[in-house]
């Protein structure tokens, strides 16, 4: 008899960490395959918590692991591909596939996939967009009928610890000059990323949920600019942002896009292109109230900024 026990690829990632902390304070056990389970010693204290080093694409190896596991999350995601032109493909497509193939070999009957708004297998206007609809697409095909598939599209998640504001935050932080500020126009409806855990929970409790693919919102849409904006308003920061034309921005990320890290980048700015926005936001349809930026960004960003601050004092 299957258990309770969740296998999650990338749990030790930004929605990972929570995804495990809820789950963890639910008591539903978790086993999380990472590389370097050294890592992530934080993750250990959660109880219920097994970190356990593993490469997905070795099925025979890591089918041992996942014996008793009842449901499989993968959200394995990354925003560049660096100078390895197969990235997006490895990591959206291919790792699907071996997602899929390593829960048929288990008998794992059920399986959460990360997906991304926009994410299309046939217009994705960026190779992220393009891979990341293809692998949802072949999540969806490939796992039934013994694999339950379930898809999610989040906009831009944002809560503590996430890559969003704190990472304008810092750029804000470092910038006393005026900001140059690409694809200022770019429409973004952040999404809580306590609202992404819940949707997955929901997905893990409910056999409604099988077979569908959720767009995840916030309760409002904001452009870029006005983001960035509000992201230096909570640090206490005045800074003129300068609004980027479009050959400029397309400019910027050819030549960000050659940086170590690749700070911003060409498929960046492609993906830029459609607003990250809900027609209809399926938050609600798993009964889940959206939650503003308001009542949680003003809760965490300057703790970071200042956490962050000691953490440099105290090393230097």
């Amino acid at each position: 008899m299957k258990s309770n026990r969740v296998c999650i690829l990338g749990g030790s990632g930004f929605v990972g960490n929570h995804l495990a902390s809820r789950l963890a304070a639910r008591g539903t056990p978790c086993l999380i395959l990472t590389r370097n389970p050294e890592r992530h010693k934080d993750l250990r204290v959660l109880p219920g918590v097994q970190l356990q080093r593993a490469n997905i694409f070795d099925t025979e190896a890591i089918q041992p692991h996942l014996a008793g596991c009842s449901a499989f999350i993968n959200l394995v995601g990354i925003l560049n591909e660096g100078r390895n032109q197969q990235g997006f493909k490895r990591a959206h497509v291919d790792l699907v596939d071996a997602v899929v193939q390593a829960c048929r070999a288990a008998g794992i009957p059920r399986l959460l996939q990360m997906s991304a708004l926009n994410a299309n297998q046939d217009q994705g206007p960026s190779r992220y967009l393009f891979t990341k609809g293809e692998g949802e697409n072949r999540a969806h095909k490939l796992g039934p009928p013994d694999i339950q598939v379930t898809s999610f599209r989040p906009s831009v998640i944002f809560g503590p610890g996430d890559s969003f504001f704190n990472r304008f935050g810092d750029l804000l932080s470092l910038s006393p000059a005026p900001f140059p500020l690409a694809c200022p126009d770019a429409r973004f409806a952040p999404v809580y990323v306590g609202d992404v855990v819940d949707a997955f929970i929901c997905a893990l409790t409910e056999s409604r949920t099988v077979d569908q693919r959720y767009d995840l919102c916030g309760p409002r849409s904001f452009t870029l600019e006005e983001l960035v904006r509000y992201t230096a308003q909570q640090l206490g920061l005045k800074r003129q942002i300068i609004r980027l034309s479009n050959n400029a921005s397309r400019l910027q990320a050819r030549i960000l896009g050659q940086m170590p890290g690749q700070p911003f980048s060409l498929d960046n700015y492609l993906s830029l292109q459609v607003d990250s926005v809900c027609q209809h936001n399926d938050l609600l349809k798993l009964g889940i109230r959206p939650t503003d930026v308001n009542e949680i960004v003003p809760l965490y960003l300057g703790i970071t900024r200042r956490q962050r601050r000691f953490s440099r004092w105290r090393q230097g």
